[in-house]
């Protein structure tokens, strides 16, 4: 866990997969929450979190990007992969973690 903490790259991953986390809990618990039982206290704070974490995914992307050259198209699919279901653990495999390999 301390190896993700020592680059940029690194702690883009583990964004990545926090980010990734926080959009499957909205998606499948608070939405259904919501909308099929009519409880939408849980909405708001795992929105907000959701929303910091988009925020800081698409600073780091853009960060990672300059620092390790990512042509436009690989930083279009990172970027994409932070609006698609189970995208960004797609992104961390396809694209995070070859870059952190080589």
């Amino acid at each position: 866990m301390a190896n993700y903490f020592k680059t940029t790259l690194g702690f883009l991953r583990l964004t990545a997969f926090v980010e990734g986390m926080s959009f499957l809990v909205i998606l499948f618990i608070t939405m259904p929450l919501k909308y099929l039982f009519d409880i939408p206290e849980p909405t708001r704070p795992v929105g907000m979190a959701h929303g910091v974490l988009f925020i800081l995914y698409v600073a780091l992307v853009l960060l990672v990007q300059s620092k390790h050259k990512w042509s436009l198209k690989t930083t279009f699919w990172a970027l994409l992969a932070s609006i698609i279901p189970f995208g960004t653990f797609v992104a961390d495999a396809k694209i995070f973690k070859k870059s952190q390999e080589a």
